[in-house]
């Protein structure tokens, strides 16, 4: 086992990751920017490094800055987290040039799965099922109206190298093709600097159900059952359970063995999520891959009772995994982001918690680095809290994170707590009659 943890991350994933070291007996180091020094993972761990100003290019994306702060404090390994370096190949080879270890997937994995034209093909020589279109990227808008032609529209035109919905665009007709190709190839190459796009049949209505993968160095590879992620605006996830209310157990199998059939052809190691569309009749297709620990993994560990973080640490010290597939999920699991916005406009509303007033008892979890009097900085992500609740069935599991929103009370700041409730009152949420529209149908209905 590791004997010092650097967290290359800030917020709620630094904590998490913080205590999962805690549990194991490892030591960490927290780095922060001046920003964060008053985070409660700054307050937590064993020791701590200023790694630069506000702004993320010159703190948690400087990857210099941060293998100096592993160096001085002889931390042994480095855990990501989620978002910022956490699939980026480059800082990982790094580190093993520096001789730290990375808690995560091979560099190799995070840059074949990082390109999304490559993950698609990928899924073919798998046997996973993916939507007609182009099995590499676009060259010419010429090609793009070929393709739409031959698929049918709606299409739906992807940045090869990216995520969160930048360089997407849905095309309805072939009047609009043109006008969204050269936007989306623009997008694409301000957000990731690089341009390459791909093209694929569009689903109007599906859900969004990811599958939870781990890989160990010695070729074991499973799953721990699927999430539902379909409640976004904007590609951006606000609520997510586990399981979906959508899957029987047999869809639920089949989804399971081909995302694991996805890890083994990648020779995938750690933690991964493989994403799906889920159309109304019952058939799925793949999406891309993730090749990190998912903002959303509370779920998982909640019907599967498995600590995934502290399964990452194990994993990457050369453990092996130990585990089986998850056949069956036992109860239900649901998780709202409380972010710092306004519930109507959607802007972030950072600032100072005046009343942090948390909610707790039977079934509740808060994963949180805030507290009252603590400041919200305007430079990251709006995250402030995952509020998730756990029952012996859904049912419950919605009553528990009714009652866990109606006691969780913040001043100081707009946050969306008032439009969770919205959801989880809503008749079609309670019935589980979920697809990716559900808030544009919520916030139509106003």
């Amino acid at each position: 086992m590791f004997k010092k943890i650097l967290i290359a991350n800030r917020g709620e994933i630094a904590l998490r990751v913080l205590q999962a070291c805690r549990e194991l007996g490892v030591r960490t180091v927290a780095v922060h920017s001046t920003a964060d020094a008053d985070s409660l993972h700054v307050v937590y761990a064993d020791e701590d490094v200023c790694i630069g100003p506000p702004p993320s290019s010159e703190s948690y994306l400087n990857i210099s800055s941060l293998i100096s702060a592993a160096e001085i404090t002889g931390a042994d390994a480095v855990h990501p987290g989620y978002g910022f370096l956490a699939e980026n190949a480059h800082f990982a080879e790094v580190l093993d040039d520096c001789g730290i270890t990375w808690i995560g997937p091979k560099p190799s994995s995070i840059r074949l799965m990082g390109d999304k034209a490559k993950a698609r093909q990928m899924a073919v020589e798998a046997g996973v099922p993916v939507l007609a279109g182009t099995s590499a990227p676009l060259s010419s808008l010429e090609e793009a109206v070929e393709v739409a032609e031959r698929v049918g529209y709606p299409v739906i035109l992807k940045a090869s190298a990216g995520g969160g919905g930048r360089g997407m665009r849905i095309v309805t007709q072939e009047s609009m093709l043109e006008a969204q190709f050269r936007t989306a190839r623009q997008e694409a190459e301000k957000a990731f600097g690089d341009g390459a796009i791909y093209l694929e049949k569009y689903l109007a209505e599906p859900r969004h159900i990811e599958i939870q993968v781990f890989g160990d160095r010695y070729g074991k590879r499973i799953h721990l059952g699927e999430r539902e992620c379909s409640i976004q605006r904007r590609h951006q996830k606000l609520v997510e359970e586990a399981p979906s209310p959508a899957l029987e157990p047999e869809l639920r199998r089949a989804m399971g063995e081909a995302a694991v059939r996805l890890a083994d052809v990648a020779e995938y190691e750690n933690a991964g999520t493989v994403e799906f569309l889920l159309d109304q009749d019952g058939k799925f297709y793949f999406m891309e891959m993730n090749t990190r620990i998912q903002v959303e993994h509370p779920v998982t560990e909640l019907v599967s009772g498995v600590d995934l973080v502290k399964l990452q640490i194990r994993v990457a010290a050369g453990e092996a995994l130990g585990l089986e597939s998850l056949e069956k999920p036992r109860g239900h699991a649901i998780e709202c982001r409380i972010n710092a916005e306004d519930p109507v406009s959607f802007r972030p509303s950072p600032g100072k918690l005046v009343t942090f007033h948390v909610p707790g008892g039977p079934g509740v979890r808060l994963d949180t680095h805030a507290y009252e009097d603590y400041v919200i900085p305007p430079f990251y992500d709006s995250l402030v809290a995952k509020l998730v609740t756990y029952g012996e069935d859904r049912r419950e599991a919605i009553a528990r994170m009714e009652r866990a929103l109606d006691f969780f009370v913040v001043e100081g700041i707009h946050t969306s707590i008032d439009l969770h409730k919205r959801i989880v009152r809503d008749p079609r949420f309670r019935a589980g009659q979920l697809s990716t529209r559900f808030m544009e149908r919520l916030l139509d209905a106003k």
